[in-house]
């Protein structure tokens, strides 16, 4: 296995080109459509560092809520169907902070310069 350079460098490198050497040569819709391919660049790079770590501490929570184990989708399916049948308040404490919690995540890896982050954070 190569270590360098890592995924990480590699999308680095091809975001710094895009955004220096690419964007600035065009114009209107084109340049447009390239901060676009760095944001979604970006997201993919954050996704990759924190993404399975959000997704665990997503798994953890939902074994707390639901009192067993299971992988992501099953839990996940599962708390939507008893929130829908009325087995889980909407209200409930634990879950609110669960999803709060989730959204905090996809927030850090969608959009980390979301002006209202740092007060879901506090919050």
């Amino acid at each position: 296995m190569i270590s360098h350079p890592t995924s990480a460098e590699l999308m680095d490198s091809v975001i710094r080109f895009i955004a220096e050497r690419v964007s600035p040569q065009l114009k209107d819709r084109d340049a447009f459509h390239a901060r676009v391919a760095v944001n979604a660049l970006a997201a993919i790079k954050r996704e990759m560092a924190s993404g399975a770590a959000a997704e665990a501490a997503q798994v953890e929570r939902l074994i707390a809520l639901l009192g067993h184990g299971g992988d992501w989708s099953s839990l996940n399916g599962e708390l939507c169907a008893r929130i829908r049948e009325g087995e889980i308040s909407p209200t409930d404490p634990a879950l609110l902070a669960h999803l709060k919690a989730s959204i905090i995540d996809q927030v850090r890896i969608d959009q980390p310069n979301y002006a209202g982050l740092k007060t879901l954070e506090e919050g």
